[in-house]
Parts: structure tokens; sequence; C-alpha cells
């Protein structure tokens, strides 16, 4: 009988995350179920506009995950491939709420794949609460003063009260 080696199951789940809501939160607890260890890799993209700052994306990130073992943060601003190269994770995890995201996901898939053979995409379908859940609505929503509580952690809901200038709901 030959030995056998089974490596660290390693996956970066990358994303803006701004902010990160409880529909990556999901996708992240269930990737864990996967995954020895999932890297939260949040992307800096300077052609994007932001309403917080990468070092504040990855604390809010770190605080969720406070004291949760196999779940580690980083950023990047590169081609994620170059990140993959040098993290040790072979795989790329990403979610998907709709059909829309689909075309864009398979895309983005296929240039990795194109990039480097040594990457495999695994797709986790959003929970059904989290479905219509997106940061860009969660911004909007709130920067026009409704509730997006029980939508994002609690403490990136104050955060966004705070950024708003509403009081605590």
């Amino acid at each position: 009988m030959t030995e056998q080696r089974f490596e660290k199951k390693v996956a970066i789940y990358p994303g803006s995350f701004d902010p990160i809501t409880n529909g990556h939160v999901d996708i992240i607890k269930r990737g864990c179920r996967i995954f020895d260890e999932i890297i939260v890799l949040v992307a800096f993209n300077p052609n994007k506009k932001s309403l917080f700052s990468v070092e504040e994306r990855c604390r809010f990130i770190r605080e969720v995950f406070d004291g949760v073992s196999g779940i580690k943060v980083d950023s990047h601003s590169g081609l994620l491939i170059d990140y993959l190269a040098t993290s040790g994770a072979s795989t790329i995890l990403r979610g998907m709420r709709a059909l829309s995201d689909f075309e864009y996901e398979f895309q983005m898939a296929l240039m990795n794949r194109r990039q480097t053979k040594n990457v495999e995409t695994v797709f986790l379908m959003s929970g059904f609460r989290w479905f219509f859940t997106s940061s860009n609505i969660i911004k909007e929503v709130a920067s026009f003063g409704g509730s997006v509580k029980g939508l994002v952690p609690e403490n990136v809901h104050q955060r966004l009260l705070e950024k708003f200038n509403r009081k605590k709901v």
C-alpha cells in the first residue's frame, strides 16, 4: 500500500467586501465545512470608489470572525493569481446569488484557469435568506436612511449608521 499525503485544503475567498454582508458571512461559514482554512482576501481596486478603506474592511471581517479558527484575513491589490502563488491556496471560493452572477463568475474562473492550471474555482450558491443582498444595495439603502439591520454583521451596521450620520435603530 502506498503512503498517501493529504495537504491542508486552503481556499481564497476574494472580494471587495465594501462592506461585508451576512451573505458573505454565510458563504465563509459554509466554506469552512469544505476547507481547512479560508483566506478572506479584501481586494483593493483603484478604479472603484469604496465607502470603507481596505483597513476598515479587514478589521470588520476580523471582528466578525474573532476566535474562529481556520479563517485568515488579508488584502491584495494585484492579480488574484499572483496572490494564490504565494498563499499556499489552490482553490478560489466564490458565492453566487443569481443567474446574473453566473456569466461574470464563469468568465473570471476561466481567465484564472488560463493564467494557471493549478487553480480550481468552487462556487457556493447564496443562502436563500441572503439571495437579494449585495454590498452595493446595502450601501444605497443605508445612505438613504433605510434599515439594513440583520443584513450585515452588527459591527458593520453600527459603522454604516455612523458613516451616514444616522441614529441607532
